[in-house]
């Protein structure tokens, strides 16, 4: 067991270690040959050039400026000097917003770690239980609530710190709710235009046996939304056509690396072997090979494309809708629009470059079995193997699962990512290093004691586990930040495909590699930090400080890697933070019940009442947040979207919004074809017509339902007729 000397050589290593990284840092940045893979975010902006310096070649490599090397920690100021408007236009809400979770740890932990070591440390320390006790124990478990006697009244202290630790907890998640909440507002209004603010995702369109999906669609909202109804783009099934355009991609890259291999040594040819990974099979010339791979997918990709065209099941029953103005897009996107609630779904449309296509074509059905599937497979099969998996490849596993459940945006795929790896985390990080921790570590003390005194011996143990935690605070949180500065993985890559691949500067361009927040991966170890700082606020409170110094450097790093590095994927308008509040308020009831079981070992089951009425207030503190705030990050108010529209209108009268929508939403990979308008929006219906054309035989220009679809539909002369009337 860990006790205060082992922590000190720890921290001492962890600091040393979060030292030799920043140290690296910033020498590699301040070479020109790392500009690229130190600031990608300004090159992709056009705000930065390579640096160029006069003079000997070793310049163009080496910055040889010694005076630059003596503020080696310049960046920490330039970091935080960038006020949170400049950020905003700069990097986007998400990323601002996603920087507040660590200034909300600081803002939950700083206060809490002042009243904590007032008054729980002293309260703690002041006592010689365990000096008498037979269970193994060092100086710093002395600080723990471990050290009060069983049935002392020094419990009322822990008690009433829980309360004020969950008061001001509730009190700083309540003020960012409403901050982030008045953030996406301000956003949304101020934002220019965005196609996704008059679009709306339908899916699930019913089969009809007379008109085709786009036609189909068409008819749908001519009758149901005459007025607002703008124009249509179906979505077509392109998951095959997606993978040729992949592999002709990466065959392309070997067939240029090879290529510039032979200008360096013209004198042979180089070769490869068409077997996997090109270590097995027959040794042939590399460029001829590759040509003649990519000339064989390029027939493939022009037949799929001819194909996607002329097969009507090509066209999957989803479509992009488009409306005339973001009030008709938030009438669509937020009601009901049939009888059958299974058919005609309608949903925000996420941005373009939110979209994830592959999983447009599900059906409903589909998705309504996946996702038990998946649940169970999670609850039953996955904590069985998730021990022998390396846990950087657990981001990439979950990501996939999610992606099996059929969401259709980034955004909420890294979401659900996120639920599903902080439910890992708690179960096999958490639970799993208490319970079997405090376990072994104590199993020489169960030996020798009758088993009506194992439970109490565990409540006394599991505080003790605190020292394995800030351990893991500090390799994690400390070296691990400073390590994620350091981009050593982007660096090794970039330089290798500058080496071998770069031939020009849209080469070089393509090579960096700028990474993202990663939300589905980062946040949920942020919450386990959230997690461990409310659980042993009042059990160990020797943890808070480490706690804090994570909060801290965590936000200046990235802070630096938002403003110069990561180039967010999506704009979600900060969508996540409901379940990021969620999950802080899971925490927080977790620790209540925690210390409950603990309190009830330590002679104090007279205070379960007490401690009963916490987990209580807390859940109503989260349905009321939820009611008052969750609704502004899945809702479009319509007076917000009515006052846009109107300004919008009164600013640009003559704006051309159809021209504007054409090809807002065309699948990547038709993106820059000469044939792309075969995949753009149908043409805009005249306003002026009355009857709505429909291929039908039964009901000439009406609505006819279909044998698929049970809602009731009136011929449209006679919902006419009665309008006039």
């Amino acid at each position: 067991m860990a006790d205060i000397r082992d922590i000190g050589l720890s921290a001492a290593l962890n600091i040393l270690g979060a030292i030799s990284f920043l140290l690296a840092f910033t020498f590699l940045r301040l070479q020109p040959i790392n500009d690229r893979v130190y600031f990608p975010k300004w090159y992709l902006k056009g705000a930065r050039e390579s640096p160029s310096h006069g003079g000997t070649f070793v310049r163009k490599f080496v910055n040889l400026d010694m005076h630059s090397y003596l503020k080696f920690l310049s960046w920490m100021p330039a970091a935080l000097k960038m006020p949170e408007d400049e950020l905003i236009s700069h990097a986007g809400l998400d990323s601002a917003v996603y920087l507040r979770i660590y200034l909300v740890g600081l803002k939950i932990f700083a206060p809490i770690s002042i009243l904590a070591f007032s008054v729980l440390v002293p309260v703690n320390w002041t006592n010689d239980t365990l000096e008498f006790s037979k269970v193994q124990h060092n100086n710093i478990d002395k600080l723990s609530i471990s050290n009060i006697p069983v049935g002392s009244k020094r419990f009322i202290a822990h008690l009433s710190m829980a309360y004020v630790f969950t008061f001001w907890t509730c009190y700083v998640l309540l003020r960012e709710y409403e901050i982030v909440a008045q953030m996406r507002l301000r956003f949304l209004a101020s934002e220019k235009r965005r196609p996704d603010q008059f679009k709306v995702l339908v899916r699930n369109i019913p089969p009809d046996p007379d008109e085709s999906i786009g036609e189909l669609v068409e008819h749908f909202f001519l009758v149901n939304h005459p007025d607002h109804y703008l124009t249509h783009q179906v979505v077509f099934n392109a998951n095959k056509l997606a993978k040729l355009v992949k592999e002709k991609t990466k065959m392309q890259n070997w067939l240029d690396y090879y290529q510039l291999k032979f200008e360096r040594n013209a004198s042979k040819r180089p070769t490869t072997k068409t077997g996997f990974l090109g270590c097995f099979g027959a040794k042939v010339d590399a460029i001829e090979y590759y040509k003649s791979e990519i000339e064989w997918i390029e027939n493939e990709e022009a037949e799929e494309r001819e194909k996607i065209v002329k097969d009507p099941k090509s066209v999957v029953p989803a479509a992009f809708v488009s409306f005339r103005s973001r009030w008709g897009a938030a009438v669509c996107a937020q009601t009901q629009q049939t009888s059958n609630p299974t058919v005609w779904l309608t949903e925000w449309a996420p941005e373009p470059r939110d979209v994830y296509w592959d999983n447009l074509s599900i059906p409903f059905v589909s998705l309504t079995v996946r996702r038990p599937t998946i649940k169970s497979f999670i609850q039953g099969f996955l904590p069985g193997i998730a021990l022998k998996i390396f846990l950087i490849l657990l981001p990439t596993i979950l990501m996939f699962m999610s992606k099996v459940e059929g969401l259709t945006s980034i955004s909420s795929l890294e979401r659900r990512s996120a639920s599903k790896y902080y439910i890992f985390i708690f179960f096999n990080v958490f639970l799993a290093s208490i319970i079997a921790g405090s376990a072994l570590e104590q199993l020489k003390s169960y030996n020798h004691q009758s088993a009506n005194e194992i439970p109490r011996t565990v409540g006394v143990a599991i505080p003790m586990k605190a020292t394995f935690f800030i351990t893991y605070v500090m390799v994690d949180g400390w070296a691990g930040v400073a390590g994620a500065i350091l981009r050593l993985k982007p660096l090794v890559i970039f330089h290798l495909k500058n080496f071998f691949l770069v031939k020009t500067e849209k080469d070089r361009e393509e090579a960096m590699d700028p990474g993202s927040i990663g939300f589905d991966s980062n946040e949920p170890q942020i919450q386990l930090y959230f997690l461990l700082g409310l659980v042993y606020a009042v059990v160990t409170p020797f943890l808070l400080p480490f706690i804090l110094i994570f909060f801290g450097f965590a936000y200046v790093v990235y802070r630096h890697q938002i403003i110069n590095v990561y180039n967010q994927e999506y704009e979600s308008a900060a969508a996540f933070w409901p379940s990021v509040h969620g999950r802080i308020i899971t925490a927080l009831i977790i620790s209540q019940f925690l210390l409950l079981g603990l309190l009830s070992t330590k002679g104090a089951g007279q205070s379960t009442p007490v401690l009963l009425v916490l987990p209580v207030v807390t859940f109503y503190f989260h349905k009321y947040c939820k009611n008052r705030y969750e609704p502004t990050f899945v809702k479009c108010p319509l007076q917000e979207a009515m006052k846009k529209d109107t300004l919008e209108r009164a600013r640009e009268p003559g704006f051309d919004l159809k021209g504007y929508l054409m090809n807002a939403y065309i699948h990547p990979v038709f993106k820059g074809d000469d044939d792309d308008e075969k995949f753009s929006i149908v043409d805009e219906p005249e306003a002026e017509q009355v009857l709505v054309a429909t291929k039908r035989q039964s009901r000439r220009n009406t609505p006819v339902p279909s044998k698929y679809n049970s809602s009731d539909s009136s011929s449209l002369p006679e919902i006419v007729n009665d309008q006039r009337l």
